[in-house]
């Protein structure tokens, strides 16, 4: 077994735990979510499903989107891998939860980034139709827009995952938090390559970052900020236009 295995083993063991816990100290809800995790053999089961469930209108709808996720999790099983890293950085960021059951059954900004996921795998495989059509469906039910050509890290942490946009060819680095209604894409007056948001980078609430930039690690990016040209690492930009402000000489972690 591969260390990779082992640490999807963990996680998927830690989730059992939690529903077994929760089972016994709140036998309605909790109930209900244990039988969530227990009606599946493994964690890429449970996030299948839940795209599914939250993407889907009809039954046969949801039947069909978690059968697509699934299939795209067993031809690249780093899709599960990734799932359970931003799992646990949610667990690890979020001061509402330090647990992994929540985010995975009720976090729509969890989902949101698991169905970008499938539908990235499905871009790169020759599969654009569908993976368009996996974006329109997470935009409508959870109003989160993912271009399927963005190239986004692991560790991601979309919190509260409402109005967020990332428009093609954007790069997004691990550990990265995206707060409500960022926008994320390219500038029209400057047609070229998406923005490339770096490791650590914090993008708060309303902010906007358009054109080919590079925003630096462990960045952060103030509420309602306008961003249009680099941001250095360890820099926090604020304002419309943005301007830069608190530059450390030694980067720290976003949210720290």
């Amino acid at each position: 077994m591969t260390e990779t295995h082992s640490a999807r083993d963990a996680v998927w063991q830690s989730i059992q735990d939690e529903a077994r816990l929760g089972l016994v100290s709140d036998p309605i809800f909790g109930g209900a979510a244990a039988a969530a995790i227990q009606d599946h053999p493994d964690l890429g089961s449970v996030v299948a499903h839940q795209i599914g469930t939250r993407l889907g209108r009809t039954p046969g709808e949801r039947a069909q989107l978690a059968a697509i996720a699934r299939r795209a999790q067993r031809a690249s099983p780093d899709l599960v891998d990734a799932a359970g890293v931003d799992l646990r950085a949610i667990a690890a960021r979020d001061p509402a939860t330090t647990s992994l059951l929540p985010p995975l059954l009720n976090y729509k900004g969890y989902i949101a980034m698991q169905a970008f996921r499938v539908s990235h795998w499905l871009w790169t495989n020759a599969q654009p139709d569908l993976a368009l059509l996996l974006q329109a469906e997470a935009s409508t039910s959870l109003q989160v827009s993912i271009h399927p050509s963005a190239q986004i890290g692991t560790a991601v942490f979309l919190d509260h995952a409402t109005g967020i946009v990332i428009g093609a060819f954007s790069t997004i680095g691990d550990g990265v938090t995206i707060l409500q209604n960022v926008t994320i894409g390219r500038h029209d007056a400057l047609p070229g390559r998406g923005p490339r948001i770096g490791r650590g980078v914090l993008l708060s609430s309303g902010a906007t970052v358009l054109g080919d930039v590079a925003i630096g690690d462990f960045a952060k990016i103030g509420a309602g900020a306008v961003v249009t040209s680099d941001v250095p690492a360890g820099c926090t930009a604020v304002g419309t236009p943005a301007r830069l402000t608190n530059c450390l000489d030694t980067p720290s972690p976003a949210g720290t």
